[in-house]
């Protein structure tokens, strides 16, 4: 049986939705093939299950590329409000939390919800789950055949809306990657983002006791730093901080932590000093943080002072003390990878797409959205404000 149509999509996420929704309100016959149960997986488990949906503050400079230029066109055509208008459109409860992240009250849900509502509404989407699909190839003169565990798909446009590698359990696979190679398209190469660190020196016999605590750092490389909450895990480091640093760290390289990214320590010491002459550096930094971190920083730091009150260590002592709090240097082991990672770095090179039309420049008719696209935004709505955009842009020309 071979099912004709305009636009095949490949991936019923966030992306594949939005721009099924969008082709089909344009009169495009739309088919969604997902090889999954069901459709939206991601979406339904990200944010803890409320769906951090965009951003009150998206800039260009959020994202990750190798050609960062590439998101302006899209983020500028559909932005995070054109995405808020349609939320409050469909009444879905929603609130802002730090950093300007917007996330649903209700679920997730809500989200996917909306989605398929919309591509209820265009009328001219179906949506295939249980899809296998197992070849595509050019059609001669033009378009495509798709040969899938349930028929085959004649049409002019494909839109890979796969997604990365993140979280094979929802459905991360290479596949979108080896469709871009098979039709010449380079693939920058690909790792876990967005992603908790582990190690296997003693560092980690400190972040297994330490498992469960939290607190507000400074996590700094060459490239780049991010203060927000770190948390201590039986393998190693998660949080905020952990995730965001992950998408600029690479195996075999330091990281530094500041502690205490509030304080100026030199000064907070030497003005305690005077003040508070007997005191020990524990019992002060106690008033900051909780006993046990700093318990642990203590052994690490500066265990042989560990009993000598404050007033009988030189100043020079307490700058010292104060700097390796400030920038405390840890070497991963490497990360939890894919199993747990909210984003894949790198994929397609945007280099050889349009960014007006997410069109390959190497195949008409063959479009890429999304994730699959070497296209990496930081923790805080950024990776669905891309999902949304770029299918928006794709959504007017397949």
């Amino acid at each position: 049986m071979v099912h004709q149509v305009d636009v095949v999509v490949l991936g019923a996420g966030a992306s594949g939705l939005m721009l099924a929704a969008e082709a089909a309100k344009r009169g495009r016959t739309v088919v969604v093939l997902e090889k999954a149960n069901k459709v939206g997986k991601k979406i339904l488990m990200s944010g803890g299950g409320k769906c951090n949906f965009t951003n009150l503050d998206v800039e260009p400079a959020n994202y990750l590329s190798e050609n960062p230029h590439f998101v302006i066109s899209a983020l500028s055509r559909y932005s995070q409000w054109d995405f808020i208008g349609q939320v409050c459109e469909y009444g879905i409860a929603y609130e802002e939390r730090k950093h300007g992240q917007l996330f649903t009250l209700n679920g997730a849900k809500d989200i996917l919800e909306m989605l398929l509502k919309e591509c209820d509404k265009a009328r001219h989407v179906k949506i295939e789950t249980h899809c296998e699909v197992q070849k595509v190839q050019v059609k001669d003169g033009a378009g495509f055949t798709i040969e899938t565990n349930q028929g085959h798909y004649q049409c002019e446009s494909v839109v890979v809306a796969t997604g990365g590698l993140s979280i094979p359990s929802l459905g991360g696979s290479a596949f979108g990657y080896e469709l871009a190679q098979q039709f010449g398209h380079h693939i920058f190469p690909t790792r876990a983002g967005l992603v908790p660190f582990t190690f296997s020196d003693q560092f980690k016999e400190v972040t297994t006791r330490l498992s469960g605590n939290a607190l507000d750092v400074t996590l700094m490389n060459d490239r780049h730093q991010f203060t927000e909450a770190l948390l201590f895990t039986h393998r190693g480091l998660s949080g905020p901080s952990s995730l965001q640093l992950s998408n600029y760290w690479q195996v075999g390289e330091n990281f530094k932590i500041d502690f205490f990214p509030s304080q100026s320590l030199a000064d907070f010491f030497k003005d305690k000093k005077k003040s508070q002459p007997k005191v020990l550096i524990r019992t002060l930094l106690s008033e900051l943080t909780a006993k046990s971190i700093v318990l642990e920083l203590q052994q690490l730091i500066w265990a042989e002072h560990s009993e000598t009150a404050i007033g009988n260590l030189s100043d020079i002592q307490l700058e010292q003390i104060a700097s390796q709090l400030h920038s405390f240097s840890v070497k991963p082991s490497g990360t939890e990878g894919y199993r747990t990672a909210e984003v894949t770095l790198g994929g397609v090179d945007t280099r050889e797409v349009s960014s007006k039309t997410m069109e390959s420049k190497k195949q008409k008719g063959l479009y890429f959205i999304g994730e699959v696209l070497d296209v990496t935004g930081h923790l805080g709505g950024y990776n669905f404000q891309w999902a949304w955009a770029s299918a928006q842009a794709a959504s007017q020309f397949v």
